[in-house]
């Protein structure tokens, strides 16, 4: 693996299953290390980018997934939430946090298309 590589991991749960959210973002970080990272955020993952929102997630056994999202945002990891998806939680881009931001397939796929690796 060399630096230049970039890695896409696709998201899709949140509070409605916690460990698989946390195991999601474990993998953010660990790609975020070293490489360009991006993580996509559909249906109830949407909320994993809403400043405030996961304070208290934590699923046993796991590191806080607060922790986890402060991690890869240092590490300069990006937060892509679904355009469809903010709509239908009524999300706006003012609540996100830091390296957040609402983009859909366009920007994921020319993310693709540039070299990145899915991670799902």
């Amino acid at each position: 693996m060399t630096n230049s590589d970039k890695f896409l991991i696709n998201c899709q749960d949140g509070a409605n299953n916690l460990e698989r959210a946390t195991i999601a973002l474990v993998l953010a970080v660990t790609a975020s290390k070293t490489n360009e990272t991006a993580l996509f955020l559909t249906a109830d993952a949407a909320q994993l980018c809403v400043e405030g929102a996961t304070q208290d997630w934590h699923a046993p056994g796991y590191e806080p997934i607060k922790d986890l999202l402060d991690t890869f945002i240092s590490n300069g990891g990006k937060l892509w939430l679904c355009p469809a998806c903010a709509k239908a939680k009524g999300i706006a881009q003012d609540q996100l946090v830091t390296n957040a931001e609402i983009a859909g397939a366009p920007k994921t796929m020319a993310f693709l298309v540039s070299g990145a690796r899915l991670l799902a």
